[in-house]
């Protein structure tokens, strides 16, 4: 009797609601903004930052418009420093750009 051909398992790709568009798209596509115990907002660059989270798309257009209507602010209930978006903006430009030369796993 013949051997059964072992399959290769499909591994599931984690996927994300991007806050400002409300699209799901891929979590290693996105960018984790975190909300830590004190209420403070920043950009978290490794995901694994403790507290609440939420995923943004690298769409500075999205990010433009987050900012005129303070949609992180309100998403996550907590202060936004004044160079929050700054950040935001040079670190999706980073992403974006690495994405572009090495592929959306780098």
């Amino acid at each position: 009797m013949a051997k059964a051909k072992k399959q290769k398992k499909v591994r599931k790709i984690p996927m994300r609601k991007d806050l400002l568009t409300n699209e799901m798209r891929p979590k290693k596509e996105m960018v984790r903004i975190v909300r830590d115990p004190k209420g403070l907002i920043s950009i978290d660059s490794s995901g694994k930052k403790s507290g609440r989270g939420a995923y943004v798309s690298l769409n500075p257009a999205a990010i433009a418009t987050a900012q005129k209507q303070h949609l992180v602010e309100r998403a996550l209930t907590g202060t936004v420093s004044e160079t929050f978006y700054d950040d935001l903006y040079a670190y999706v430009d980073h992403r974006k750009a690495r994405v572009e030369l090495f592929g959306p796993d780098a």
